[in-house]
């Protein structure tokens, strides 16, 4: 069911969200002090590429200083629009029945992107 759930997901806009992560994370490590932000961006694209049956746990030792840090941040620096995109699109699949396990997943991505600092895909 995963396989499929991650099939569907990148036919119905995953691979372009990934894609789309992917490239803003190539525009950030061009700059040194992007370069942070740019690792985050690739972390999220991952899991946008199959995030049935994956999820982003705290990682080893977190969360410390410097994710609490960078994590204030990359909330001050405005990417929490991207939260607001994925709970946009989250709260627009969870409309439709079919659409909930997408919903689901959009509105665990936007978590995701409050605070990417300190987690781990697994």
């Amino acid at each position: 069911m995963k396989l499929l759930g991650n099939i569907l997901w990148l036919v119905l806009g995953g691979l372009l969200i990934a894609m789309i992560y992917y490239a803003v994370g190539l525009l950030m490590c061009i700059t040194i002090i992007g370069i942070p932000f740019g690792v985050q961006l690739f972390k999220l694209g991952t899991y946008a590429l199959w995030p049935f049956g994956h999820e982003l746990v705290d990682g080893p030792n977190q969360p410390g200083c410097l994710s609490i840090v960078m994590n204030l941040l990359w909330i001050l620096l405005g990417w929490w629009q991207i939260a607001l995109l994925h709970l946009g699109c989250g709260v627009l699949f969870c409309i439709t029945i079919i659409g909930i396990p997408w919903g689901v997943q959009h509105l665990r991505m936007a978590l995701a992107t409050v605070f990417p600092f300190g987690k781990e895909i697994k």
